[in-house]
This record gives structure tokens, C-alpha cells and sequence, in this order.
């Protein structure tokens, strides 16, 4: 795919249609790893993202996996066959997953951007062009979401626009953990489970406190009421469930030893994969 004399306009205020997508932890991850196995002369990493478009229109972002490619000032050439092969290998495990964009590692889009889009927009109607920036240039790692859209002179192309749009990285408090240590540009050693969920009980502690002083501000009448606020307030409270402390500590308890159980039947398991691995290969010298 070459070059060509094609512009490529970027426009970071969010696109006025009402496309949007949302983009799962594991694919941030995925790409993450990608870029750090990548190929010693390769300055970016691209590859295919797979999900599906919700019933509202937003396109929920699953999966993704690398694709070969080799980049040059004025020439952009993928490895088709390998897209292709790994596609129909996800879609054997998840058959729902179908191609909704594809993803590039790096701050905004380039030149070539535009020569990969149109390669994805034979494979899908409208892609979605996911960013990740992989060299923490603002202390953290950007991640923002474009569509394109071709501006046309009568039946001259004139540019490929990138508009961005609303993207939400959705994920559960565990993975908010894992994503928050990825973010950062180093780190002394990974948290364990107790400490993950001390970080996660001080992030509620924090979150209780806050919702403490809205309701607080809220009664003296120092802030204005809201009605929406004040339901999901109302909702969550309702939805504890009501438990006496002695009941609330044998759950607790009862949950601590499944969980070491776990561990320990997991230790003899792989205690004994390692003993017929040695067995196996004493018995192949001998």
C-alpha cells in the first residue's frame, strides 16, 4: 500500500455523531505485551480488534491480536494471510467477535494511518482506530478512539479526517488495580492479593467519605439537591445485604479457607507436574 500524496487531518474534540465504544482492560494489556515483544527495527505495533456493536450502537471492544507489518516513509504493507488465519482462529473460540477496528501503538495517527483504515474498511463498515500510547508522553499511558471520514471534492479525495469519539474503558475494581500499575513507568514489584485489596478498600473508604460529605453538604443545605444522586444513593444502600457482624465474619471466614484450599490443592497439582516431568525425562536418558 503505498503512500501516496494523501493527507490525514486529526481532530481531537469528540466527533458530533453519536458513535461511541468501550474498550475492555485485556485489550490495553494485550496491546501492551505486543509492544514489548515487538520486533527490535518495528517503532509501533498495529493489529485487529475484535467485539461486537451493542443493540445502542456502541462498539464494545473484546479482543485484539497483532499483525506483522513492515512501515516506511512511503509504503505500508500488513501481513493479510495472517490476519486472516488469526481471525478465523479467535472466531473457532468466540464466534461472536467480529472485526469492529483496528489498533495502533503510538500518540494520535500518521500518514500511514490512512493506508491501514482503508484496508479495514473492506474488512468492516466504518472501523473503529484505537491509540494507545505506549511511551507514557503525558506520565501515563493515552488511549483514545477515531473514525474517518473522507473529505471529497466532487470525485477527487481530498483527506482522510480522523475525528475522535467517546470512548470508555470499562473494568471491575481488580482490573482498575492491575490497569492503575500499568500506568505508571516503573514499578519495585507487583502487589499481592492483600495488597491489591488494601488499595481497593482504601479507594471505597475514600469513595464512603466523599458520599458522606455530599449528604452532609447536601442536609445544611450548602449544595443543591439532586434527585438522581439521591436514588443511587438510596439504590446502593438498599442493595447490602444484611448481615450481623458474627454472620458477616463466618462468611468471611468461610471464604478465606476456600481460597487457601485452592491454593494448596493448586500447589500439589503443580508439584506433581513437576515430579512426571523429571520422571519423564530420567526415563528418556536412561
Amino acid at each position: 500500500m503505498a503512500a501516496g500524496d494523501r493527507t490525514v487531518l486529526q481532530f481531537n474534540s469528540p466527533s458530533s455523531a453519536s458513535l461511541s465504544a468501550k474498550v475492555h482492560p485485556l485489550v490495553i494489556f494485550n496491546i501492551c505485551d505486543c509492544y514489548v515483544r515487538r520486533p527490535d527495527q518495528a517503532e509501533r505495533v498495529i493489529g485487529t480488534l475484535l467485539g461486537s456493536v451493542l443493540p445502542d450502537g456502541t462498539v464494545d471492544i473484546r479482543n485484539s491480536y497483532a499483525v506483522p507489518h513492515t512501515e516506511s516513509a512511503e509504503q505500508v504493507a500488513l501481513d493479510i494471510e495472517y490476519h486472516h488465519n488469526m481471525l478465523v482462529s479467535h472466531q473457532k473460540v468466540n464466534p461472536k467477535e467480529v472485526i469492529v477496528g483496528w489498533y495502533s501503538t503510538g500518540l494520535g495517527v500518521t500518514g500511514g494511518s490512512a493506508l491501514i483504515h482503508d484496508f479495514y474498511s473492506r474488512e468492516v463498515s466504518n472501523p473503529i482506530h484505537l491509540t494507545v500510547d505506549t511511551g507514557f508522553r503525558n506520565g501515563e499511558g493515552t488511549v483514545k478512539a477515531f473514525v474517518s471520514v473522507n473529505l471529497a471534492l466532487g470525485d477527487r479525495q481530498l483527506a482522510a479526517q480522523f475525528q475522535e469519539i467517546p470512548l470508555d474503558l470499562c473494568m471491575v475494581e481488580a482490573e482498575r488495580v492491575g490497569f492503575d500499575i500499568l500506568k505508571k513507568t516503573a514499578v519495585d514489584k507487583l502487589p499481592n492479593d492483600l495488597e491489591g485489596m488494601e488499595v481497593t478498600m482504601g479507594r471505597l473508604l475514600a469513595l464512603i467519605d466523599d458520599v458522606y460529605k455530599y449528604v452532609d453538604d447536601v442536609v445544611e443545605g450548602r449544595v443543591p439537591a439532586d434527585n438522581n444522586i439521591g436514588r443511587f444513593i438510596a439504590e446502593t444502600v438498599a442493595s447490602l445485604p444484611k448481615l450481623s457482624p458474627p454472620a458477616f465474619d463466618k462468611l468471611m471466614n468461610d471464604s478465606l479457607q476456600d481460597q487457601l484450599l485452592l491454593l494448596y490443592l493448586s500447589s500439589i497439582a503443580r508439584t506433581q507436574l513437576g515430579l512426571a516431568e523429571k520422571l519423564n525425562t530420567a526415563a528418556q536418558i536412561l
